[in-house]
């Protein structure tokens, strides 16, 4: 076994076991990406950790980052989700800094999107990177911070 899936299969195991200890029944399955390993989340007591905007599930990648990142690539982290919630909220973010990109072009005025975790930051700054013509920053000294979309000074 490698490395890799050994850290894998004792993350996943972790999980499993905090869910349980949270009284959940979940099971969990990993899949390594380029930039982080995904951990997805199903079973019957799934609905739990997404009530209240997903609070139970955003703290849930805290703890197993802080558990095991001396275990991690430079770079990687843990994403967790649950029921697809994730995937689908990423989607949203995701075209909405499409649209901000898009308006910042035509109105030729920086947009603001936000308060966003630092994962919430990281898919916005991704999404803009893509493209040359425009730029973004954090602002705000908290941890939920306001990115700014504005199209990049020649």
């Amino acid at each position: 076994m490698s490395a890799a899936s050994d850290l894998n299969t004792r993350v996943a195991e972790f999980v499993r076991e905090t869910c349980a200890r949270m009284g959940l029944d979940l099971q969990a399955t990993v899949e390594p990406l380029p930039d982080n390993i995904r951990i997805d989340l199903t079973g019957p007591d799934g609905e739990i950790l997404l009530r209240r905007k997903g609070e139970g599930l955003d703290a849930l990648p805290h703890v197993v980052n802080t558990a095991f990142k001396h275990e991690l690539r430079e770079n990687h982290h843990f994403t967790i989700d649950c029921l697809g919630y994730r995937k689908s909220r990423d989607a949203e973010l995701k075209q909405m800094a499409y649209y901000l990109m898009e308006k910042a072009k035509t109105a030729g005025a920086p947009q603001e999107i936000g308060p966003l975790n630092p994962y919430q930051r990281r898919l916005v700054h991704l999404v803009v990177a893509d493209d040359a013509e425009m730029t973004s920053e954090s602002i705000g000294d908290a941890f939920l911070k306001t990115v700014i979309i504005s199209k990049r000074k020649a």
